[in-house]
């Protein structure tokens, strides 16, 4: 999973985004990975690793992983090129979802761009450059079409119509998220195009250590972002990216007690992924033995010979059959022999669709 921090200067993105990467290296003791300046991956927390590799003492341990995109340079008129404007919707492109910091918080300290505090103004404002980096987008390819349809090109109709459509609804500044297909051709052809203003949306709403402390409830702004979230079908999470920063260097079990001091069961990185899992229907599935214990994201529906896949394409390819139990199952017997003496260890076909805590031996032969 891939997801793009996005936001106006001065809401606190980069401030989270160095906060969740530090943290999540130090949270499972896994090699905090910088691939260029802005990206970092770090591993996605799952205590269940922990369990399994307490029954199998595996050489190595290895969690499902996530990869941040520290996204700068957003400000009104950044689809014209204002402040580093192209280069940095062009990396949005990349992403599987975007996470959009929103400001909901008041600081004398720190000035906001356009004056004061106000987060439908500020998702406006992002939303817009998305929609209008889209737009451009769009009235390429529909020029193109209606080009080649005229030619007598008559396999181009369709598409020419849905981009015709979807054109006067950027045009009208309204997101490729709420454009509806007519049929599964149209969805196929907007599914291809890489649209800006289509990709899923967690918004981060940044409220203040105190807000966060006190209960959000007197917070005037997050209702604002929840309302706005709810209309979109978006994901809303308020999060503190003050307190991120400060629990980011600290060992996990201290961490985790800080945490418990403030009334909080998870820090924002957990939450964030959690809430990105949710909205991308992820779930992960789980391989365990003496070499390895180890998770696999997938998307939910996926078949046992696709999950295969991820491991290795051989095991796609040469797929007989996937020996399968449940996470819960395995514990409760406490090993592979006793959960298979009970009949707990299913053997499962090309059919079969993965579950989220499947511990899974996959049968191959190529």
């Amino acid at each position: 999973m891939k997801l793009g921090i996005v936001g106006l200067p001065n809401v606190g993105k980069s401030t989270l985004f160095n906060a969740l990467t530090n943290a999540g290296a130090a949270s499972a003791n896994y090699p905090f990975c910088t691939i260029d300046p802005n990206v970092g991956v770090v591993p996605v927390p799952d205590a269940r690793l922990d369990v399994l590799a307490g029954m199998f003492h595996p050489k190595k341990v290895t969690p499902a992983t996530i990869e941040f995109v520290d996204i700068a340079g957003l400000v009104r008129g950044a689809a014209q090129g204002e402040g580093l404007g192209n280069r940095f919707l062009s990396h949005i492109r990349e992403v599987d979802a975007i996470v959009h910091v929103v400001r909901c918080f008041a600081s004398a300290d720190i000035v906001h761009v356009d004056g004061d505090v106000d987060p439908a103004r500020d998702i406006e404002t992002i939303e817009l450059e998305l929609v209008l980096s889209d737009l451009e987008i769009v009235e390429r390819r529909a020029d193109k079409t209606a080009k080649l349809v005229k030619t007598g090109d008559k396999s181009q109709a369709v598409a020419a119509g849905m981009l015709a459509r979807l054109r006067a609804h950027l045009d009208a500044g309204q997101s490729a998220r709420s454009f509806a297909p007519q049929n599964d051709d149209e969805a196929a052809l907007l599914a291809e195009m890489p649209l800006l203003s289509g990709k899923p949306v967690i918004y981060a709403a940044n409220v203040s250590e105190d807000d966060l402390l006190a209960g959000l409830d007197d917070n005037p702004w997050l209702p604002v972002v929840r309302q706005i979230a709810q209309k979109e079908q978006a994901g809303c999470l308020p999060i503190c990216a003050k307190i991120e920063e400060d629990i980011a260097p600290m060992p996990p079990d201290e961490r985790k007690a800080f945490l418990a001091e403030l009334g909080l069961s998870a820090s924002g990185l957990e939450n964030l992924i959690t809430e990105g899992y949710a909205l991308l229907g992820l779930i992960s599935f789980l391989t365990a033995g003496e070499p390895e214990v180890r998770a696999w994201t997938i998307t939910r529906g996926t078949k046992a010979p696709q999950a295969a896949g991820k491991i290795h394409s051989d095991f796609e390819r040469g797929f007989i059959r996937a020996e399968v139990v449940t996470f819960d199952d395995l514990v409760a017997n406490g090993s592979m022999a006793a959960a298979k003496e009970k009949g707990l260890v299913r053997s499962e076909g090309k059919d079969y669709v993965m579950r989220d805590g499947d511990v899974t031996l996959f049968r191959f032969n190529v």
